[in-house]
């Protein structure tokens, strides 16, 4: 405290915080509680006030494409309104700034930041990982046999061609590169990968059972 700070001063140097003592010495006081007191209310005037967080719902869609969202929140205790750009590849987790849409500084300094982060909702058709699209195919136990070809939806809208090689496995993982989402502030795509999923009949006709009991004495 600064008149702790005096206290000590006088005694060292001889009453009333003087150097010098017997009063001919230059005596010298601290305003404002002490010796730190302007440095300290000095650098709280330049420091920021606190950032926000506003976690905003987005569609794969939205984060595919890119888009404008209004986003409505408190703002120096008001309710405030503001179009945010969303740009593309914003997947979950990721932020814009908003400069000084943040708490403002009591002591009259700048406010902070506001910080726009990105939540991917689900989707009916794929999962995500990262900028990665991942969807499921099913396919028939005499096509994963003998091979097919099976198309495949993008996000974008375009249907692509996918051959399934014969004596595909249940669950093999195949790719196509640069059909995932697109990669925030930076170049290229993700992958769109499509897992394969083979359908196991439940009940058999006694046609198809004929035939899967002669399959089975030629040793397959």
């Amino acid at each position: 405290k600064g008149s702790d700070f005096e206290s000590i001063l006088s005694e060292l140097f001889g009453g009333s915080g003087r150097f010098g003592g017997g009063g001919r010495g230059m005596r010298f006081s601290f305003g404002g509680g002490g010796p730190f007191g302007g440095y300290q209310r000095n650098q709280q005037a330049h420091t920021k006030g606190s950032d926000l967080e506003y976690e905003l719902p987005l569609t794969l869609e939205e984060v595919a494409a890119g888009t404008q969202k209004v986003v409505s929140f408190q703002h120096k205790g008001r309710s405030e309104k503001i179009t945010v750009k969303i740009p593309k590849g914003m997947i979950s987790g990721k932020k814009v700034r908003i400069a000084g849409k943040g708490e403002p500084n009591p002591y009259g300094g700048p406010a902070g930041d506001l910080y726009i982060k990105s939540k991917v909702l689900g989707h009916p058709v794929y999962d995500v990982q990262a900028q990665d699209l991942y969807i499921n195919r099913d396919i028939k136990l005499s096509e994963a046999i003998l091979g097919t070809n099976i198309s495949v939806p993008t996000l974008s809208g375009k249907e692509l061609k996918l051959k399934i090689p014969a004596g595909t496995k249940h669950k093999t993982k195949m790719r196509l590169s640069g059909h995932g989402l697109p990669h925030m502030h930076g170049k290229g795509q993700g992958d769109l990968y499509v897992r394969i999923h083979i359908k196991m009949p439940k009940r058999l006709t006694k046609k198809q059972k004929s035939l899967i009991e002669q399959l089975a004495e030629t040793g397959l």
